[in-house]
């Protein structure tokens, strides 16, 4: 299905050619998205620069077989969401070999928290306010208004990106937000 004028079409093409400089523009105007989807699907964790840098290796090892029937930016977001799901899979694998057996998540485990902030600054401090009631989603919900909402993809976007009807995204981005409102109300003054 293809939809829209794709700003990157040339440089895509360069880069499918071979272009390292096509395809490091497509990075530059691309990362600060990828990095922030990484880390609000990762639920804050500290290899979302690690996970955006994978992200962009598929991308251009996979760039050959990008046929164009979305844009290139639902293309790298249905890469980005793969390449997170991988990385959630290693990193539970990881916490199964390295935890104890317990039922309850220590809070000290440096898998599970995200890293320590110093920085109060009210920007901050919103965000992980933002992060924490996010991360309460099951993750359809989540990754649906995190697409949405911060990544600021259109619902047939997203349904590309998730491979579902875009009836279903819309119902999760209501779903998702309507269980965010009371989470989020003490942010906006309690209205």
């Amino acid at each position: 299905m293809t939809y829209g004028v794709d700003a990157d079409r040339e440089l895509v093409e360069r880069a499918a050619r071979g272009s390292r400089e096509a395809f490091d523009e497509l990075v530059r105007r691309h990362q600060r998205a990828i990095v922030s989807l990484a880390r609000a699907l990762t639920r804050g964790s500290a290899d979302a620069e690690d996970i955006a840098q994978d992200v962009f290796l598929r991308a251009w090892r996979g760039l050959g077989r990008f046929r164009g029937d979305s844009t290139f930016r639902t293309w790298l977001h249905r890469v980005a969401v793969n390449v997170v799901h991988s990385h959630t899979g290693r990193v539970g694998r990881l916490r199964q070999l390295l935890l104890p057996r317990s039922d309850s998540v220590d809070a000290d485990d440096p898998i599970e928290r995200a890293p320590a902030r110093t920085d109060l600054e009210a920007e901050t401090l919103l965000r992980d306010a933002i992060d924490r009631a996010l991360a309460t989603l099951p993750e359809e919900l989540r990754m649906a208004v995190i697409l949405r909402d911060v990544q600021g993809l259109d619902y047939r976007e997203i349904a590309d990106v998730l491979d579902v009807p875009i009836g279903t995204v819309e119902s999760r981005i209501f779903r998702g937000r309507q269980r965010l409102k009371p989470l989020l109300a003490p942010l906006r003054g309690g209205s």
